[in-house]
């Protein structure tokens, strides 16, 4: 076979620094078109970007190009710095260090996506700490799998 073949959906999710609640209402689309923009230019096509004022859900296609690791300390340190340099929020912005990102396969596509379409409804019933507890048992690993 002399071609590589690759289409790898991740669905990403971080939190800001402290799950503070740092995402206005007028942030939010300027950040979510900065990061979708930035993962553009890393290689990877953003499907769909949501998320609360403490955390943000990500469907993306990942670039053969670069590890998750890569583009996530990328995205994470651009956005922040982007924020803070155009005074887009009332103090200083940050991401929390880490983050979950799991593989989607082409038959959930829709289902995440939908899920992410669905965050603030979604929030009205569960916070993020829930959320993320959650979705770390769905994709069956425990707290205490991720590296510190």
């Amino acid at each position: 076979m002399g071609h590589s073949y690759t289409k790898l959906w991740v669905h990403l999710v971080f939190s800001t620094k402290n799950r503070e609640h740092l995402i206005s209402q007028s942030l939010e689309a300027k950040l979510y078109d900065y990061i979708r923009d930035h993962l553009i230019e890393l290689g990877c096509l953003a499907r769909i970007i949501n998320g609360i004022s403490d955390h943000v859900h990500i469907l993306f296609l990942q670039t053969p190009n670069k590890s998750i690791a890569e583009i996530v300390k990328n995205v994470k340190g651009n956005s922040s710095h982007w924020v803070n340099q155009n005074d887009l929020c009332m103090q200083k912005f940050s991401w929390q260090t880490g983050y979950a990102a799991f593989a989607v396969s082409e038959s959930q596509v829709s289902r995440v996506y939908e899920y992410i379409k669905n965050q603030k409804q979604h929030h009205l019933q569960q916070d993020f700490l829930m959320e993320y507890d959650q979705l770390i048992e769905w994709h069956g690993l425990k707290k205490d799998d991720a590296p510190q």
